[in-house]
C-alpha cells in the first residue's frame, strides 16, 4: 500500500471531543497513513510471538483478558472507521455511540484463538488504511456528528492510531505480552 497522496496534519481540539486528546496526543507527525500501515507491521509482530495460553490472561480479576483487548482494537477499529466512511461521503445523518463493555461481552472474541484475532486485526487495519489512503483533501475535513457530538474525519484517523497505540502499549506493560 503506497502512501497517501493528501498531507492532512494533525487535527484541531475543535475537531474532537476531550476524551479523544488521550489518544491522539500518542500520535506523532502527520503522515497518519503511513502510521497507520506502519503500526498493522508493529503490532502484527508483537501479536505473532502471544502464545495461545496468553490469550485467556488478565492482569486483574476485572479487567479484559489479552483476547477480549484484541476484539476490542477490531470493533473499535471498525467502528470509527465506519464512522469515518460516512462523514467521508458527507452522509449527514447523527451516528450514535457504542458501549465498549457491551461488545465485549457480547462478541464472540473469546471462542478465537489469539492467531485469529491477530489476523482480523490486520485485515480490519488494512481496510482501514485503504479507506483513509483513498480521501481526498475535503473528505479529511468533512466533520459529522458521532456519540452526540462533532468530529473531523482526519481526528477519526488520529483516533485510531492512537487507540491502538494505547492498547498496544497496555499488551506490553500490563499483559507482559
Amino acid at each position: 500500500m503506497g502512501p497517501n497522496p493528501v498531507a492532512i496534519g494533525k487535527p484541531e481540539a475543535s475537531e474532537y471531543l476531550p476524551y479523544y486528546e488521550k489518544y491522539i496526543s500518542l500520535v506523532a507527525g502527520s503522515d497518519i497513513v503511513t502510521q497507520l500501515q506502519e503500526q498493522m507491521n508493529r503490532t502484527a509482530a508483537l501479536l505473532s510471538s502471544v502464545g495461545e495460553a496468553k490469550g485467556e490472561f488478565r492482569y486483574a480479576p476485572e479487567k479484559w483478558n489479552v483476547k477480549e483487548v484484541l476484539g476490542h482494537l477490531i470493533d473499535t477499529e471498525r467502528i470509527m472507521a465506519y464512522r469515518a466512511l460516512r462523514i467521508s461521503r458527507n452522509d449527514p445523518t447523527p451516528i450514535e455511540g457504542f458501549e465498549q463493555d457491551d461488545y465485549v461481552r457480547n462478541a464472540p472474541h473469546g471462542r478465537s484463538t489469539v492467531k485469529d484475532l491477530a489476523e482480523e486485526f490486520e485485515a480490519v487495519r488494512r481496510a482501514t488504511v485503504f479507506l483513509f489512503r483513498s480521501l481526498d483533501a475535503d473528505a479529511w475535513m468533512r466533520r459529522g456528528t458521532a456519540n452526540r457530538a462533532e468530529i473531523s474525519v482526519r481526528a477519526l484517523a488520529y483516533i485510531v492510531a492512537g487507540h491502538e497505540l494505547h492498547h498496544r502499549k497496555m499488551l506490553v506493560e500490563k499483559y507482559g505480552c
